[in-house]
Formats: C-alpha cells, structure tokens, sequence
C-alpha cells in the first residue's frame, strides 16, 4: 500500500508541472484576447492605457496625448503604421485635464450612451448624448471599434459592419481626416452636415478654423473656407468628376469617388482602388490646405500626393467675374473672348477683383440681341444662384434662359452623357482655365460681339458659321479658350 501511495505521488509530481505549463498558457491566451478586444459592453469599459483594435487588425482606439500638450484624449489611428496619424477624436473639445490615468475611463453607461469619465467615475468629459427612445434595452447595446475605422454604438447581435441601424456612429461626426467609406455631406433628414473641421494646431485637436464641406445649392459643391472666407471650390459635380478637378484626381489610379445626390442626403465618399494601400484625406490647418497624402512602407512615411489650393489659380474667385485664370502665363488673369476689363487701369495693375463686362455692355438690349459665346475648357463657375433640371435637353435649357434676363449661361448637367440643364443667374465667378473635361458653357453676350450672322441674310449664316467653327477650332488646340461661335 505505501509503495502505492509513494507511487501515485511520483506521478502526481511529474504531471503537475505539466498542468500548470497548459493553465499558464491558457491564462497567456485570454489575457491576449483580453488586450486586443474591440468591443465595450456594460460589464467590460476601457481603461487610459489600454486599447481597443478592430477586429482585422487594422485600427486602433485609444487614449494619446498630442505633441507637447498636456491633455488627454480618445482617438483612432492606424495599428501598424510606426508613425502615428491621429484619424478620429471623440473628445477633441473636451480635453481630459486630469493626468491621473487611473481613474479615466470609457464606458457603456447605464443610459446606453459611450461616456469617458475621470476623477474616479466622478466627473463626465464627454458623451454621445444618445435619447433615442432604442435605448430603453440597454444592456443588448455595445460599443465596437469597426475595421473601416468607424467607431459604433450598435445591437450587440448586429454583425453588418455596413449597416444603417447603427444608433450612433463617429463617421458622422469627423475631425479633420476622412476615411475610405465616411459620408461627406449631408443627411437632409436629420440636418447632419457631416463636414472636415481642422485641428487648432498640431498640439490642439479642438475645432480649428479651417473647414471642407458640400454647399448645398441646386448644384452643390465642396468648399474649403477659413473662417467665414471662401479659400478653394470644387465646381460641381458634372457625372464624371467634379468640374474644377485636376486630371491627375480623375484618373487617379489610387481612390474611386461615388456621389449622391437625392431627397435624402447629398454627399460624396471614396473608396480605394487598391485595397491593401493606405490613403486618407485631412486638413492642413497650418498651411490652409485640404491634402492627400499615402503610406509608403518602403520610405516608412506619408507622402503627399495632392494638395488644393495648389497654385494661384485654385484660390477662389482670383480674376473677379468673367476673368479666366490661367495658370503660369502672366498675367494670369485674362477676360473671356468677347468681354473686356471692367477697370483697365486695375486689370494692368494685376488687381482683377473687378474682373471684366460684356463687350458692348453699354448698347445691350435683353432679350433683342442676344448671343451665346460657347466655351470649353473651364471650370464650371460658382453655382449659389443656379437652378438644374435632370431631365431637360440642352435646346429646352437655351430656351429656359432666354426667358430671363438675369440667367448668363447654361450647360448640361451631366457631361457623360449629354443630359440635364443647369443654369447660372448673375456674374459667372471663379472662373479658370482647366482641361479635365470637355464640357461646353454658354454664356449669353451681345450678339454683335458674338458674330455678324445677326445682320446677315439667314442663308448666308450656315457658310459664316462653318468658317468661323474652323478658325475657332484652330483656336481650342492652341489654348482651348474659345471653342466656336452659336448663335440664338
């Protein structure tokens, strides 16, 4: 019997070492898991010092503190990129002031809400502010870190990353990056105008000064402004690109741009072509500049690839009204075939805020001598006093804007395939010379300065216009400013 006994001990003492090597490991394994979750529920909050990762690896939430400030805040970045770029910050105007990081924490609130909390539970920094009445089941609802970047309170049983049922979502509320799949404007619905707001300073994530959002008007565009000051405008969307694109964004082999535009909301997004590359969009508070920049593994850095404004020509408004810039002859400003500075002595003082009128501006009867000049190779001019209708033909859209006296141009609305009437009432502003699309604008003028088919016999017209179509077809391969002549 003790032999028995002295031999079952033996082989006690061999195995336990080998129990406690597989419990250890096990223990190793669940504290992994428990470092790389990307969930916060009602029973599991996030510490300072610890983080959330989604789930594929590809970004991480955490609490960072910027440059030489002091305070503390909760953002995303990308995990594996060594040189961080903050991308989201959901406390970015209300700072974490006590360093004890002890005592900060991110929770699921007993409302359903996300709320950071310091001063041990005593003191809120900041919330979601949720009242949905979906809340009312709280304890089904969690806080996930998505691996598109997006940071969601949603149903606990809801797996679509892409869904709509989101109860809240931080892609609706960006800082200054935008990321692959954020909406860029706006949800008519609700009144959410989902807009880039730069960071104060490089230290400071609060709310700067600089802003790039979609302007609603009957054809909205993108704006970057300082303040209350217009700096740079896309021009509108045209169904391929936006009008005052550079060629280099719309064969660009990097993202793809998916617009909409309806009853429910008006915004656009991207989507990278090549998935395993890594490309955002931010704001430049200190140089005043909406910029695109690319990881590159191989160089271990961010690489800008597209900036506006990029030269003089993208600052808005720079030649005044009429005035076509173009970028590089000098001066860059030049008034449009058929009209002429309104102030020469400003024009050849390089001060072109007056810009340029009508040739014969003076004798011009409306509705009596009305032309239109057809032109090509310009950015579309700002679109505040427009109107658009999709389905009117170009010929119905001339004739909408002979009836009144105020509409100064006309073009289709969607340049890939003909269709719509937009139309431009007042000055035509900012214009500039920019051979991404060939898309025509009429722009109506005095019908003796358009051509000398108003006082011919009709059958000579065909024989005049034929000639002057070639002169001016010369014309568009030398400098694309003028395309041809049409007349009313």
């Amino acid at each position: 019997m003790c032999v028995s006994i002295k031999f079952n001990q033996c082989k006690m003492a061999n195995i336990l070492p080998m129990i406690l090597l597989v419990i250890l490991s096990l223990l190793l394994f669940f504290f992994q898991l428990s470092t790389s979750i990307d969930t916060i529920t009602q029973f599991q909050f996030l510490n300072d010092g610890n983080t959330l990762v989604s789930n594929d690896g590809t970004f991480e939430l955490g609490f960072f503190t910027p440059g030489s400030s002091a305070n503390r805040y909760v953002g995303i970045w990308y995990k594996n990129i060594p040189k961080r770029r903050i991308v989201w910050v959901a406390n970015r105007d209300d700072p974490i002031k006590d360093n004890n990081s002890n005592s900060t924490m991110l929770i699921i609130s007993k409302e359903g809400n996300l709320e950071l909390l310091t001063n041990n539970n005593q003191t809120l920094v900041w919330s979601t502010n949720i009242t949905t009445q979906s809340l009312s089941t709280t304890s089904s609802h969690v806080a996930q870190l998505l691996d598109n970047g997006n940071f969601v309170i949603k149903a606990n049983n809801n797996t679509d990353q892409q869904s709509n049922n989101f109860l809240w979502q931080g892609f609706d509320f960006p800082c200054d990056t935008l990321l692959p799949g954020m909406k860029h404007g706006w949800d008519l619905k609700t009144g959410l105008n989902r807009q880039l707001t730069s960071w104060k300073n490089w230290d400071d994530p609060s709310s700067g000064d600089l802003t790039w959002g979609i302007v609603l008007h009957s054809s909205p565009e993108i704006v970057l402004k300082k303040r209350s000051v217009v700096i740079h405008r896309s021009g509108p969307w045209n169904g391929v690109g936006f009008s005052g694109a550079p060629m280099e964004i719309i064969t660009s082999n990097v993202i793809a741009t998916t617009p909409v535009n309806n009853s429910n909301e008006v915004y656009f997004a991207y989507s990278l072509v090549n998935k395993s590359m890594v490309s955002i969009t931010y704001l430049n508070q200190t140089l005043s500049l909406h910029e695109r920049v690319i990881w590159s593994p191989e160089d271990n850095t961010w690489s800008d690839i597209q900036s506006v404004p990029k030269n003089d020509c993208d600052v808005y408004n720079r030649c005044g009204p009429y005035g076509n810039c173009i970028h590089n002859p000098s001066p860059i400003c030049q008034c449009l075939e058929g009209f002429e500075p309104k102030s020469p002595q400003n024009w050849d003082a390089s001060n072109w805020t007056q810009g340029c009128v009508r040739k014969g501006e003076e004798t011009w009867n409306c509705g009596v001598n009305d032309g239109f000049g057809t032109f090509s190779g310009l950015k579309l001019p700002d679109t505040t006093h427009t109107w658009v209708d999709a389905n009117m033909t170009l010929e119905n859209c001339k004739k909408k804007c002979l009836e009144d006296c105020s509409c100064m141009a006309y073009s289709n609305l969607n340049v890939s395939d003909g269709s719509g009437c937009s139309i431009w009432f007042g000055d035509l502003i900012d214009l500039r010379q920019i051979l991404t699309f060939q898309q025509y604008l009429y722009i109506r003028m005095d019908a003796s300065t358009v051509g000398k088919c108003y006082i011919l016999l009709k059958h000579l017209c065909f024989f005049y216009g034929l000639y002057m179509f070639l002169i001016s077809s010369y014309i568009v391969l030398v400098n694309t400013k003028f395309v041809y002549l049409s007349f009313n």
